[in-house]
C-alpha cells in the first residue's frame, strides 16, 4: 500500500515539476524580470542602500517585528538541509547541466519570492500588537467574486500546514545523528521533538533570534570550506563547467553509478530544487515577512532578493564540491554525498556535518512550523493549532523511519502545488505589484 502511494506520488511529481511547474515559474519568471527590467539586478547592486534605507524606514515604526530578524528567519527557512541534501539530487540525477537551470531559475525566482512578499504586506491584517499576512490573504483578493475567493485560501493553507511540518528535514537530522553518533533512534526523535516544539514558541520574532544566532557561523563556515575545496581542484574546473553547460540542453551520459539524463531531466531538477531550496512561490516568506514593522511592502520584499542570492550560492557550493571531488557518479544515501566529498579536507568530518545538518535543518524545522501554525490558526481560529501540533508530532515521529528520498519526494508534490497556486494567484495581481 505504501509503495503504491510513493508510486503515484512519483507520477504526480513527474507531472508537476516536468510540465506545468517548470513552465509556470519559468514563464512567470521572464514576465516579471522583463515587465520590471530586471529589477533583481539592480536591487543586488545597490544592496547597501536599500538595506539602509529599509532601516530608516522601520525604525519609527513600532508594530510589527525588526526587518533584520525577518531577513534572517528568512534565511534560516531558506538555508536549510535542501541546500546541503536535497539539492544533491541535482546532479545525481538530472547531471551537471542541471545546476545550470537550478541558476537560472533562483535567478528569475527572486522576482517571484518578491512579488509574494509585496502582496503578502499589501495584503495584510492587524493582528494584535503585528500583522498576519501571507497567500491566504493575497489570494483572496485574487480570486475576489468566485468561490475560488474561499476554495485558494483554505487549499494554500492545508497545503502549507503539511509542507510546514519538514518531515524530510527531521527525518535527515534523525539519520545523521544515528548513523555517525551511534544514537537510538527513539531517543533522537523524542529529544528532537521536545526541541523543536519549545523553540517555536516565541513564534515569527523567537524565529528571528535564534536564525541570527545561528545562521552567520553555518553560512560563513560552510562557504569558506565550499570555496578552499572547489579551488583545491582548480585544474578540473573548467572541464567540469564545461560539462555544466553543455549538458544542460543535450543531457549527460551515464558515468560511474550515475544513470544518464536528458535534457527535460536536468530542467526538471534543476527547477523543482532550487524552488525548494528557495521557498520560491511556495508562501513561506510571505507569510513570515508580513509581519515587518515597514509599511512600505517594497522594502521588504527587496530583502527577498538578497536572501536567494545567499541560498543560491550556497547550493552552488554544494553542488560544485560533490562535482569537483567525484562523488556525484556514486551511489548512496542523499546526506552521505557531503560527507563523501569534504572527508579528505574537514579533520573530524562527521562531527562537523552533523553540527552543520543539525543548525541547517533545525532552524528550517522551526520556521516551517511556526508558518504552518499560523495557516492552521487561520482555518480555526480557536482550536486549529492545537490540532496542528498533534499532526506535526505524529507525522515527524512516523515519518522518521522512512527512507529519505521517498520523504523527499512528498515535499516536493506538496511545495509544487502550492507553487502553483500561488504564482497563478500572483499573476493574476501583477498590476497591483511595484518595483520602485
Amino acid at each position: 500500500m505504501i509503495d503504491v502511494f510513493f508510486g503515484v506520488l512519483a507520477y504526480l511529481d513527474d507531472i508537476i515539476w516536468g510540465y506545468m511547474a517548470l513552465v509556470l515559474i519559468i514563464g512567470a519568471g521572464v514576465y516579471f524580470s522583463v515587465k520590471s527590467r530586471f529589477y533583481q539586478v539592480r536591487v543586488l547592486f545597490k544592496a547597501r542602500h536599500h538595506i539602509g534605507e529599509l532601516l530608516r524606514c522601520a525604525s519609527s515604526e513600532t508594530q510589527g517585528v525588526h526587518p533584520i530578524k525577518l531577513y534572517f528567519a528568512s534565511v534560516g527557512g531558506m538555508v536549510g538541509l535542501g541546500n546541503l541534501v536535497s539539492v544533491m539530487a541535482t546532479v545525481t540525477i538530472g547531471g551537471p547541466g542541471s545546476l545550470l537551470w537550478m541558476w537560472l531559475a533562483s535567478f528569475i525566482g527572486m522576482l517571484m519570492k518578491y512579488s509574494e512578499i509585496y502582496l503578502g504586506i499589501k495584503y495584510r491584517e492587524k493582528a494584535g500588537n503585528g500583522y498576519d499576512g501571507g497567500p491566504m490573504y493575497y489570494l483572496r483578493a485574487a480570486f475576489s467574486g468566485n468561490c475560488l475567493a474561499k476554495i485558494a485560501p483554505i487549499t494554500v493553507c492545508l497545503l502549507l500546514c503539511i509542507y510546514g511540518v519538514e518531515v524530510s528535514q527531521f527525518l535527515i537530522l534523525t539519520d545523521t545523528a544515528v548513523e555517525l553518533m551511534n544514537l537510538d533512534r527513539a531517543t533522537v526523535i523524542v529529544c528532537l521533538l521536545a526541541l523543536v516544539l519549545l523553540c517555536t514558541i516565541g513564534g515569527v520574532s523567537g524565529l528571528g533570534n535564534i536564525c541570527v544566532a545561528m545562521m552567520p557561523p553555518f553560512m560563513i563556515s560552510y562557504v569558506l570550506i565550499g570555496i578552499w575545496v572547489i579551488f583545491d581542484n582548480f585544474l578540473i574546473l573548467s572541464g567540469i563547467m564545461k560539462d555544466v553547460f553543455v549538458s544542460a540542453f543535450t543531457g549527460h551520459a551515464a558515468v560511474g553509478g550515475f544513470v544518464g539524463s536528458t535534457i527535460l531531466m536536468a530542467a526538471h531538477y534543476g527547477v523543482s530544487r532550487a524552488v525548494y531550496s528557495g521557498d520560491i512561490g511556495i508562501g513561506y516568506d510571505a507569510t513570515v515577512q508580513s509581519e515587518t514593522k515597514t509599511k512600505h511592502p517594497e522594502k521588504q520584499a527587496r530583502m527577498a532578493i538578497f536572501a536567494l542570492f545567499a541560498d543560491t550560492i550556497i547550493c552552488t557550493i554544494s553542488v560544485m564540491v560533490v562535482l569537483v571531488t567525484g562523488v556525484w557518479t556514486q551511489t548512496m544515501q542523499p546526506s552521505h554525498y557531503i560527507v563523501a566529498a569534504l572527508r579528505d579536507y574537514v579533520p573530524y568530518v562527521n562531527i562537523y556535518i552533523a553540527l552543520i545538518f543539525f543548525i541547517a535543518g533545525f532552524t528550517t524545522i522551526v520556521g516551517y512550523l511556526v508558518v504552518g501554525q499560523k495557516c492552521a490558526k487561520f482555518l480555526h481560529r480557536t482550536h486549529g493549532q492545537k490540532f496542528y501540533l498533534v499532526y506535526a508530532v505524529f507525522a515527524f515521529a512516523f515519518f522518521s523511519y522512512f527512507d529519505q528520498s521517498k520523504v523527499i519526494l512528498m515535499m516536493s508534490v506538496s511545495g509544487g502545488l502550492l507553487m502553483i497556486i500561488n504564482i497563478i494567484g500572483v499573476l493574476k495581481l501583477r498590476h497591483e505589484i511595484k518595483f520602485d
